[in-house]
């Protein structure tokens, strides 16, 4: 594998890093506690349907 070199970073660039990473983060917690809703409601049996 290639040696990579780590190159300067400038301090806009860190904070816009940074808010991605918050985002990113925010959308996986969401996407897990969807993903939890998702499989509860395919475990249980359908009780909501009303006629």
């Amino acid at each position: 594998m290639k040696d990579k070199k780590i190159k300067p970073v400038d301090e806009g660039s860190i904070e816009a890093l940074q808010a991605e990473n918050e985002r990113l983060r925010m959308e996986n917690s969401y996407l897990k506690k969807l993903n939890a809703l998702v499989q509860n409601k395919e475990k249980s049996p359908n009780k909501t349907k009303r006629k």
